[in-house]
């Protein structure tokens, strides 16, 4: 299934409080009434991480939590944003020459971007209106979503886009734990010098086999050619790859090109300072996360006895492989895993691009309020800064509807 363009409803505002509120300062703040609102839930990924922009499935859920957007379309072409949250200013910019600085990531780009690529479908354009801010980024946040709908997580496939349900196992809460470190990915290169080792990856796995390296450029693309298995593929991963680094002129020995071309036709503009790759260690993490996500969906389908204690094993797995093999994780993140696997939590990953950022946890539901104290406890109430964002750090979920636009009634 796919969607063009949101839901609409109509609704009374004094029936929805935060509505209401962010109606009183839009007035306050422009001296005017918005015409519509617009709601974006929070995702979270349960399993499938950095694997989207390599072509592979994901299994995440919009949760409750969300963000909420007042609007009114203007007669002249002039955008004006604002924000509740007094930390960030307000920006104005001429609509018809909008520039975006990569360089320097603020909080009104992500909305400029979304207007910048405004012409293309909306889930897929999301995606490609990301890489505005410099972003290579695969499109599960985006797709999420448009597509979610409550009391269900969904397997996000791509090319074509579409998603399926998965019913996820009762007696199980999903708790989001935020490290407190902030890693912003369009801000940093970590996020897109993954995506080129994945590519570069991608290329020496062609070529190896006699493929045309050129036209490939995702770690699916390999396997779909090859006709081979995800556990086929991880064979072909030892076979081929060495653990140690590669270096830029290693590479291009291996494709035939200089390393001046290889700079100019595979990596992108902000990674072309990067000397060494790591490529056995992220395509045996795509192409064992690939099967960790089947494998989730295979399991919550068929609901075994010990289905919570498997799918806590994956997500387990699914860590320990983001943090060793992608390394994407940070101490923070790793002390929260582990602070969240003693007091009972099944399994618990990082969540998101990683290096800083949230955690994701599967907690029976008779073990909820404790667990929530216990963590509190022990990772928020040892630190100053963890302690003033703590409200809002620690939460259980469930899944939640899609993005949705309100028109008041």
């Amino acid at each position: 299934m796919a969607t063009d363009v949101p839901p609409t409803r109509s609704v009374q505002l004094v029936e929805e409080p935060r509505l209401l509120k962010l109606k009183k300062t839009f007035v306050s703040k422009f001296k005017s009434t918005p015409k519509f609102y617009a709601r974006a839930p929070g995702r979270v990924n349960l399993i499938g991480e950095h694997i989207d922009y390599c072509g592979y499935s994901v299994l995440p859920m919009a949760i409750e939590q969300d963000i909420l957007i007042a609007a009114e379309p203007l007669s002249t072409p002039v955008i004006h944003l604002a924000n509740e949250n007094p930390s960030y200013v307000d920006f104005s910019t001429n609509a018809n020459s909008i520039e975006i600085n990569q360089t320097k990531p603020l909080w009104h780009n992500y909305f400029l971007c979304g207007f910048k690529g405004i012409e293309v479908e909306l889930a897929e354009l999301c995606t490609k209106s990301e890489r505005y801010v410099g972003t290579e980024g695969g499109g599960m946040d985006q797709s999420i979503c448009f597509l979610a709908e409550k009391g269900t997580a969904k397997l996000i496939e791509f090319s074509p886009l579409r998603a399926t349900d998965v019913r996820l196992p009762r007696g199980v809460a999903f708790v989001i734990a935020n490290s407190c470190i902030e890693m912003n990915k369009a801000a940093t290169s970590h996020y897109n010098i993954r995506v080129m080792e994945c590519r570069l990856a991608t290329k020496l796995l062609a070529k190896s086999k006699g493929l045309d390296w050129k036209a490939m450029a995702k770690l699916q693309d390999v396997q779909v050619a090859l006709k081979l298995s995800l556990e086929e593929m991880l064979t072909v991963v030892e076979e081929v790859f060495h653990p140690e680094p590669y270096s830029i002129e290693e590479i291009g020995e291996h494709l035939g090109i200089s390393p001046k071309e290889l700079c100019a036709q595979i990596l992108s503009q902000n990674t072309r300072d990067v000397t060494i790759f790591k490529l056995y260690q992220r395509a045996k993490h795509v192409y064992s996360e690939a099967a960790r996500v089947l494998e989730f969906k295979k399991i919550c389908e068929e609901a075994p006895m010990d289905a919570i204690q498997l799918l806590g094993d994956l997500m387990n797995q699914s860590h320990a492989s983001c943090r060793d093999l992608y390394e994407c994780s940070c101490p923070e993140l790793n002390q929260l895993v582990d602070i969240c696997l003693q007091f009972g939590a099944v399994g618990s990953r990082l969540t998101g691009a990683g290096w800083g950022g949230c955690t994701v946890s599967m907690v029976p539901a008779d073990k909820l309020e404790r667990f929530l104290a216990n963590v509190k406890e022990a990772y928020y109430k040892n630190s100053d800064q963890r302690l003033k964002l703590d409200e809002n750090s620690l939460f259980a979920t469930n899944p939640g509807g899609g993005a949705m636009v309100f028109l008041e009634a």
